[in-house]
């Protein structure tokens, strides 16, 4: 599995253009996944469904499944974050990873940047940032990708040597 990052502050276009590249990507008939790290708590269960219940009556895991997907919920009760490495081996095998925040992780990583965000860019000051996206000219000796171009983004993970980096 090839494993690249989009990386960028909040409020820069990160799940937007991912959100583009997946269609894009697939489109060369190429399998995708993605795994998005959340800096603040989430639950896509709803208090008083059968599965809200079976995790607060104490479940390690709950498997959901249906004729349409299936999601496992793991909690960690206290137990530390997994690693980067041990999420992608509980993904099922595909052709590319896109990963969103992991902002430090040691895989090559496209930054969306926009300076009307008003947020410093990530890549003088992160090596595992190898171009970036963005809507303004912009002085940086990384390649720069125009982040309305999913297809040509998509191109440049694609076409990327990650020889140098191991997750």
């Amino acid at each position: 599995m090839k494993v690249f990052g989009i990386a960028g502050f909040s409020g820069s276009g990160k799940t937007t253009l991912i959100e583009k590249l997946i269609p894009a990507i697939r489109a060369r008939g190429l399998r995708v996944s993605v795994i998005k790290h959340a800096h603040h708590g989430f639950d896509l269960d709803r208090p008083g469904k059968d599965s809200w219940r079976h995790r607060e009556a104490g479940a390690s895991e709950v498997l959901m499944l249906s004729g349409q997907r299936w999601v496992l919920m793991h909690e960690l009760r206290g137990a530390a974050e997994p690693t980067l490495a041990a999420q992608l081996a509980i993904l099922s095998p595909c052709d590319l990873v896109l990963i969103e925040g992991f902002k430090a992780a040691p895989v090559p990583k496209v930054e969306v940047f926009r300076p009307a965000n008003g947020k410093p860019p990530l890549w003088p000051e992160n090596p595992h940032v190898v171009a970036v996206a963005t809507d303004a000219a912009i002085d940086t000796a990384l390649p720069m990708l125009d982040v309305n171009d999913p297809a040509a983004i998509a191109d440049f993970i694609l076409d990327y040597d990650m020889q140098s980096f191991i997750p």
